[in-house]
């Protein structure tokens, strides 16, 4: 199994650390009372950043984990990260 290339851990750590204080930020909404608009407003903005690091594994993952099955021309492995994505795609 394959882990994810430096860069792409990087950027997907420090969105995942943005997004945890957001969560945070949500909680102490609701704690405060605040008024319903303004929390699903934020709860958008936490969905779409997930929505942005789901994208950035996603892409780390056909750059090298798929492409490498391709390249290595093990036909089982093809196949296997085909179905994979295949199986992601169809929940996302």
């Amino acid at each position: 199994m394959a882990s994810m290339q430096p860069n792409a851990k990087t950027a997907c750590l420090k969105r995942l650390n943005r997004i945890e204080g957001q969560v945070r930020g949500l909680a102490r909404m609701v704690e405060d009372d605040r008024y319903c608009i303004d929390v699903i407003t934020q709860v958008s903005a936490v969905r779409a950043a997930l929505k942005r690091v789901e994208d950035e594994v996603l892409k780390d993952h056909v750059a090298h984990c798929v492409e490498h099955a391709i390249s290595a021309g093990d036909r089982d492995e093809q196949r296997q990260k085909i179905a994979e994505l295949m199986h992601v795609l169809g929940k996302m």
